[in-house]
């Protein structure tokens, strides 16, 4: 097939819309639903995203997008008791590889993930169906899937959930276009990948990079990728852990994938694992409770008038000292960024937030600022001389 009628474009009034091949066949099979123009950006992006993470690094890998930037990638590593209750796995299911990166990649921000479309790098497997299966979301693509993944989520929205099969083999032409006001651009592809090289120049006074640092460096340049710039991603375990996509501003990014990096954080805070929900609540409400109650605005939910609707029983508040203090905890935050840190007080923000490695691609006026800055808390900084904006 070398062409796709869609509904409409980016919205109802925008016809007629298509994608299509202007040479050769289309590298994707609809096996179910019907995609829209949307749906496509977010599946063909976060389809590179994943794949680049398999092969950079020989784990499984899935993505969660949302408006063509993720708001989660992760590796399939295992899930321990802590992240399987923030994640709402059930009890006894056994979870893949595959299955564990989706639902890392679903939990870094479950707030933006509702509605999203999901990226697998392998073949999707029932256990990671059955994942799929729970949660409220557009579409799926894969490389593949098995007969029991196939069944189970053909059951979605009424039988009308997006199903999409990509070859894994395809390889696009090495220049790409794109029209805007009906002027045609046109770039050589991003093809950049990354490896030890990546991490070569060392430029803070702390030299020592891990292997786990490295992997979660790396997945934080090839989200990148794939973001929205501005763009900046925290990372921790395998997984990202905030997202800051489409600011003006590097510190508005900054502070924004810090917040969110913060809330991931904090909902394995032992008041917040043990909020007593009602069994009526859905899992939107509960993220979207949760998300609530962490906030300074948790009145809201736990408030005289309002905390039956929610709750068995009153929670007691979470309070900003016991926020503080749990987030004075953490360590080990990786922290990548598309484009140069022009000042130092992105460092700073990162820092409160657990961040003990960076990646960024140098190049500023005030890079011995912000080297310094990073010199005072002893976290370790590489230069990959690579910007990664993406458009």
């Amino acid at each position: 097939m070398q062409e796709l009628e869609l509904k409409y474009g980016c919205n109802p009034n925008q016809k007629p819309a298509r994608i299509f091949m202007k040479e050769g066949e289309l590298p994707v099979t609809v096996l179910n639903g019907k995609p829209g123009y949307i749906n496509f950006l977010d599946a063909l992006n976060a389809w590179q995203l994943v794949k680049e993470l398999r092969a950079a690094t020989g784990l499984p890998a899935a993505a969660s997008f949302k408006h063509v930037s993720p708001a989660g990638a992760a590796l399939g590593l295992p899930l321990d008791d802590t992240l399987r209750k923030m994640y709402f796995v059930e009890d006894g299911l056994e979870l893949s590889p595959l299955a564990c990166a989706y639902a890392r990649a679903r939990g870094a921000d479950r707030m933006s993930s509702f509605g999203d479309w999901i990226a697998l790098s392998d073949e999707c497997d029932e256990a990671t169906a059955k994942l799929i299966q729970h949660e409220v979301s557009d579409g799926v693509i894969a490389p593949g899937y098995s007969d029991a993944a196939l069944a189970i989520l053909k059951t979605k929205r009424k039988g009308g959930y997006n199903i999409v099969a990509i070859d894994p083999a395809y390889k696009p032409a090495p220049v790409e276009q794109k029209d805007v006001f009906g002027v045609t651009f046109e770039q050589g592809r991003n093809e950049l990948a990354f490896g030890e090289e990546t991490f070569a120049n060392i430029v803070t006074k702390n030299k020592t990079l891990t292997d786990a640092q490295k992997r979660d460096l790396t997945l934080c340049l090839i989200a990148l990728k794939y973001t929205q710039s501005n763009s900046v991603c925290y990372a921790q375990d395998g997984q990202l852990i905030g997202v800051g996509a489409g600011q003006q501003s590097r510190i508005h990014c900054t502070r924004l994938a810090g917040n969110k990096a913060d809330i991931w954080q904090l909902r394995h805070h032992p008041k917040v694992l043990g909020l007593p929900f009602r069994d009526d609540v859905s899992r939107p409400n509960r993220d979207n409770a949760i998300d609530v109650y962490i906030s300074d605005e948790c009145e809201d939910v736990i408030g005289e008038a309002v905390w039956a609707e929610t709750f068995t029983e009153r929670p007691e508040p979470l309070t900003r000292e016991e926020k503080r203090a749990w987030l004075d905890r953490v360590t080990g935050v990786c922290l990548g960024s598309d484009a140069f840190f022009p000042f130092g007080d992105n460092i700073e923000r990162a820092r409160r937030s657990g961040v003990t490695a960076i990646v960024e691609p140098g190049g500023s006026i005030r890079d011995a600022q912000v080297i310094e800055t990073c010199d005072k808390y002893n976290i370790v900084m590489a230069f990959n001389g690579v910007r990664l904006f993406h458009h």
